[in-house]
């Protein structure tokens, strides 16, 4: 697109003018879905980043004060707005394939599952003795599975300082589990 066409549309769909901004839409949809693509790595999460993208453009538009940027103005809308993307969703686990194989299996004896379950309270009752930071440290990571990163945004705190609590935190709760255990 000419740079002289190209300020034309933006200044037409500055004033309100949606066809203008459809065309710029159209004209500008292959970067953004490339741009969105490289980051969330899925098409259909693509495709919303990336209406998502247009919609925040149209309506910031009015902000935009030199129209010939505006492709890299639309560009860094689209890399923040995929990175807000796959900052908020889950960590993807990978299961392994012997998990799958188990489905099919007989459950587990009684017993076994009593002994299971008395385990997983000895270790709810060893979590209550560590201290509070400990404690909220090991739970967020292994029951609520939040990533390293997840975790410094939660506790506001570097995520070598939190790789630094979980390292202090298990051995923590292993003492005290070894406290607990018959000599």
């Amino acid at each position: 697109m000419a740079d002289e066409t190209l300020v034309r549309l933006v200044l037409r769909a500055q004033a309100g003018d949606r066809a203008a901004f459809n065309e710029l839409a159209v004209e500008f949809r292959p970067m953004v879905m490339g741009t969105v693509k490289r980051r969330v790595r899925n098409m259909s999460e693509a495709e919303e980043v990336s209406q998502d993208v247009f919609l925040r453009a149209f309506r910031k538009l009015f902000q935009l004060q030199q129209p010939e940027t505006f492709p890299a103005w639309l560009q860094q809308i689209a890399d923040r707005l995929a990175l807000n993307r796959i900052q908020r969703q889950p960590r993807e686990r990978m299961i392994d394939g012997d998990y799958l194989e188990g489905v099919d299996q007989p459950t587990e004896q009684p017993l076994t599952q009593l002994l299971r379950e008395e385990e997983a309270e000895q270790l709810h009752e060893c979590l209550k003795l560590l201290p509070e930071l400990d404690r909220s440290t090991l739970w967020a990571f292994y029951f609520e599975g939040c990533s390293l990163l997840e975790m410094a945004q939660q506790f506001d705190r570097p995520v070598g300082t939190i790789k630094r609590r979980l390292h202090t935190a298990r051995g923590r709760l292993r003492d005290v589990i070894n406290g607990l255990q018959p000599a």
